[in-house]
């Protein structure tokens, strides 16, 4: 492949005003930065980071003009490392993709080596990225519960921001795994779609927040996962079960709160940090191996909408405007 093939991406441009507009443009191969692997991508998918590098959000991504595309599964078509054979399909998710470096919602990427990993044989591109980032956040989260002890047994795992990306993934693989589920969520139309991923009760999620200022509350459930932050957080801390945990992988509900010590100490409550960007590469394909085994999904094609490249411009707005249910996975091919 010639440096002056062409490919479609969609960009994200700063206008002399301060705006960004997005449109699809073509762009050649000699655009990409220096890298010893070039990937063909077939699929992407659709996340909040990615639409906040599209509205020009500066802690995502500084430079522009820029493809966001957090993550990517495609083919390869050259590796000067030596890493991968050309037509070998692999993932990538997280480090700089789609950050300052152009990212999945491009027909091809240029990245380092070490940023991508094999596709399991026993998952299609298509179904990585119908998990894509967001599923991977939500293996992870359900993974470090299990490492700190949780079991079905203990009672039902509240999970926040539940119709969201990491929040449907979490439903069904914790639905699999032998979990009760109490939803919670701020689109109480979508209770039934969250019963049938699995949720045993659908909350609506400022019944989070009713303890008010109260240090600890009851007991109301074994173990948490949290995709929102905030007063949200810091209330499923109070009510968690003794011994129990919380992970924690978002902010939509603010990046601060404010709590008393008293769950950890009277409690031993845990709060649980999850990373789905710059963990090691061998812990990514760890966790990849179980989403391809116990944690493969029946009917992944129910989990995603499939949608194009040209719908980009119209989606990420959507995600801005709080108007998205579930995964999108991106026919970047086309």
């Amino acid at each position: 492949m010639s440096n002056d093939t062409t490919f479609k991406a969609l960009v994200v441009e700063e206008t002399s005003d301060g705006e960004f507009k997005k449109s699809i443009q073509q762009r050649k191969v000699s655009d990409l930065p220096e890298n010893d692997l070039l990937i063909e991508v077939h699929y992407s998918s659709l996340n909040f980071k990615d639409a906040m590098s599209a509205t020009g959000n500066k802690r995502i991504t500084k430079q522009y003009p820029h493809t966001p595309g957090i993550d990517a599964a495609g083919v390869v078509v050259s590796d000067k490392s030596g890493t991968f054979s050309v037509g070998q399909e692999v993932l990538v998710f997280g480090y700089d993709l789609g950050m300052d470096t152009d990212g999945g919602l491009g027909q091809m990427i240029s990245i380092p080596a070490e940023w991508a990993l094999p596709c399991p044989e026993t998952l299609t591109l298509k179904e990585a990225m119908t998990y894509g980032t967001g599923g991977l956040t939500a293996a992870l989260s359900v993974q470090k519960l299990e490492k700190m002890g949780a079991k079905p047994s203990d009672g039902p795992v509240a999970v926040t921001g539940a119709t969201g990306g990491v929040g449907t993934i979490s439903i069904a693989i914790l639905k699999q795994l032998g979990y009760e589920v109490i939803a919670f969520s701020g689109k109480p139309e979508q209770s039934e779609h969250l019963k049938e991923l699995g949720a045993s009760e659908v909350r609506h999620r400022d019944t989070i927040n009713e303890i008010g200022n109260k240090p600890v509350g009851r007991e109301l459930w074994a173990n948490a996962i949290d995709t929102i932050g905030g007063d949200y957080l810091a209330n499923l801390l109070k009510q968690t079960k003794a011994g129990g945990a919380v992970t924690s992988c978002g902010l939509a509900g603010g990046a601060e709160f404010s709590m008393t010590v008293m769950p950890f100490i009277t409690r031993a409550v845990s709060l649980l940090g999850i990373d789905s960007v710059y963990i090691p590469l061998a812990d990514k394909e760890a966790i990849w191996k179980r989403v391809a085994t116990d944690m493969k999904l029946p009917n992944l094609e129910s989990y995603g909408e499939e949608i194009t490249l040209e719908q980009m411009p119209e989606y990420l707005d959507r995600f801005m405007s709080s108007k998205v249910v579930g995964r999108y996975v991106v026919n970047v091919k086309g």
